[in-house]
């Protein structure tokens, strides 16, 4: 009996995936090009779902098409040295870490800006989006009569 091949919707259900999504990998050269049924519908195979699963994993710890890109070479030619691949999980952890410190930073800009507002108001007064209206998010010095802020 030979290999069980599934159409892209078949593909995209078992794999946790949307269809277009997979035929974005395979535009990108990620995914292989799949056989073709004689009705043209595409055929994948396991590999396919297996490398499907591999390529949604590391999207899931946020690396690029970029990186997914190396880490499937290195994946493809098994006999090569894994320094490659560590040098990659490295890069990628430092860009981590600073995509944390750039978020915690995002983080005190949304809270001092949240924090100029204790109750609600007229949108009209509100100071939260007349700082976000000013070109370097700075708080206005005129606002209302009432001394600015919501109230």
């Amino acid at each position: 009996m030979g290999v069980e091949l599934l159409k892209i919707g078949e593909l995209a259900k078992q794999t946790g995936s949307q269809v277009e999504t997979i035929r974005y990998y395979e535009r990108e050269g990620l995914l292989p090009t799949p056989a073709r049924s004689e009705g043209n519908y595409r055929l994948y195979g396991p590999s396919h779902a297996e490398r499907l699963q591999f390529i949604r994993h590391c999207r899931s710890l946020d690396m690029t098409l970029g990186e997914i890109r190396e880490l499937l070479s290195f994946r493809d030619t098994p006999e090569e040295s894994c320094n490659e691949v560590n040098l990659l999980l490295d890069r990628h952890i430092e860009h981590v870490f600073q995509r944390i410190r750039e978020l915690q930073s995002l983080q005190k800009q949304l809270k001092t800006l949240r924090s100029t507002c204790h109750s609600a108001q007229a949108a009209k007064d509100c100071e939260i989006l007349q700082t976000l209206a000013t070109p370097d998010g700075v708080a206005p010095t005129h606002l209302g009569t009432h001394g600015g802020g919501c109230h």
